[in-house]
């Protein structure tokens, strides 16, 4: 996954928010950004920053299984894409944010802006 810029030139700055060590393959860290609660998630060797919650419910996504490149909400089973947060099976039926995020050597970077909504097709 190549890192997609921040969109808002306000703040576009990337805030590290763990070491890379932190979150191994398969696993999910919840860290806290502006005040927005975000899940960090390795699922196939890419990294994804996401909503912690889901829309459905509005209950925490940490813990929830990754299917086919999609985080599984491990309370109502509600999937979400991981790249574009977009909805892949209900009952949500509202997509979450996604946040652009970079790997470096050692630590990980979010930008507290999140991506831009795709529009609706």
């Amino acid at each position: 996954m190549t890192p997609r810029d921040c969109v808002n030139p306000m703040s576009n700055q990337f805030h590290v928010v763990a070491a890379k060590s932190e979150l191994s393959e398969g696993k999910q860290l919840p860290v806290e950004l502006d005040g927005e609660e975000i899940l960090l998630c390795q699922h196939q060797n890419q990294y994804y920053a996401i909503a912690n919650y889901c829309s459905h419910d509005r209950l925490s996504l940490e813990g929830g299984t990754f299917e086919n490149g999609c985080i599984v909400c491990p309370y109502h089973g509600a999937e979400f894409n991981l790249e574009d947060g977009a909805v892949m099976a209900p009952p949500a039926y509202e997509g979450i944010k996604t946040y652009p995020i970079r790997v470096d050597a050692d630590t990980l970077s979010v930008c507290a802006t999140p991506h831009a909504a795709k529009p609706d097709e």
